[in-house]
């Protein structure tokens, strides 16, 4: 059996956060921010949204796209690292607020790797005949642990959804390959510190560099492919220079890598979703097309998936 997407949503929030609205409040500048990091603007969610609220409109979505009903999920994964609290999880809470009814439900925290951890989990379940259509979402509200005082962090994050549902796909559609990967040693360059986030920009910059190339070409490699192959890639939206590295070790030309960084900043879980979205849209992704998802994330963790994109 094969496990592909579905059904695909977003959600982002109405207030734009530009690098010039940035200015008014630290010590920075456009020029900054776009040369270090490729943003220009972010999403900021209101004090009334929480990431329950955003999973939500996306979860809608995606299984609508999917031609589905809510009581058709068996199974609900969230990738988050901001809950709307500790626990119940968002996921229980995505349950009863779609009317999931049969649903289990639990979160995954794996920071902006999450939902590369998301989709292969959910493939397994797939896999083994244990359930059909499990729904997954990548969702971040930032905003609620960024230090505003902190320009080398401040700038980079924003606030979004993005969900799919995955099912059962014809015979070379789907996740043709991936890989999961984790090096706690490194989790001191990338934490919560209480209230708020902290970031080691350097030391995450040299293992993102490196680790979205190989992860890239490790799983094209165990899917039977070539670099030449590849279609599409999209990566975590952190930062246009850590994407386009990875751009660069796949030899792709620039019209086929996926880029919302500059509109939405670094959405942690829900950046790869929401630029699946963007890229269907707009017609980058074709049925067939071979696609290459990487991201990499606080723990320090990484994943990376190679799929034949239709159902």
């Amino acid at each position: 059996m094969n496990t592909g997407i579905i059904g695909i949503g977003r959600y982002l929030p109405e207030k734009v956060v530009t690098n010039e609205d940035l200015e008014k409040i630290m010590d920075t500048s456009d020029e900054w921010i776009r040369t270090r990091t490729g943003i220009e603007e972010r999403r900021i969610a209101d004090d009334s949204v929480d990431t329950s609220d955003m999973a939500y409109e996306a979860a809608k979505q995606a299984i609508e796209k999917a031609g589905i009903n809510p009581e058709d999920i068996d199974m609900i994964l969230v990738a988050t690292v901001t809950p709307d609290q500790p626990f119940p999880s968002v996921s229980a809470m995505l349950q009863e607020k779609l009317g999931a009814k049969k649903a289990a439900a639990m979160d995954l925290s794996a920071a902006c790797a999450g939902f590369m951890y998301g989709m292969i989990t959910a493939k397994q379940f797939i896999e083994n005949n244990a359930y059909k259509h499990i729904l997954i979402v990548g969702v971040e509200k930032l905003s609620k642990i960024t230090n505003w005082e902190d320009r080398n962090t401040a700038v980079l994050f924003g606030d979004a959804a993005g969900a799919v549902v995955m099912g059962p796909v014809s015979e070379g559609k789907g996740i043709l390959a991936f890989e999961l990967g984790a090096d706690g040693s490194g989790g001191k360059y990338l934490y919560q510190d209480g209230p708020h986030l902290f970031m080691n920009g350097r030391e995450v910059f040299k293992f993102a560099v490196r680790q979205m190339g190989e992860s890239s070409l490790n799983v094209i490699e165990k899917a039977g492919l070539k670099k030449e192959d590849v279609d599409f890639l999209i990566p975590h939206q952190a930062n246009i220079r850590i994407m386009e590295s990875a751009r660069q070790r796949l030899e792709l030309p620039v019209e086929k890598m996926s880029k919302t960084v500059h509109k939405y900043g670094n959405t942690s879980a829900a950046s790869i979703p929401i630029s699946i979205v963007e890229d269907l849209e707009a017609g980058r992704i074709k049925d067939n097309d071979v696609i290459v998802m990487v991201g990499f994330g606080g723990g320090l963790t990484w994943g990376a998936i190679a799929m034949r994109w239709g159902c």
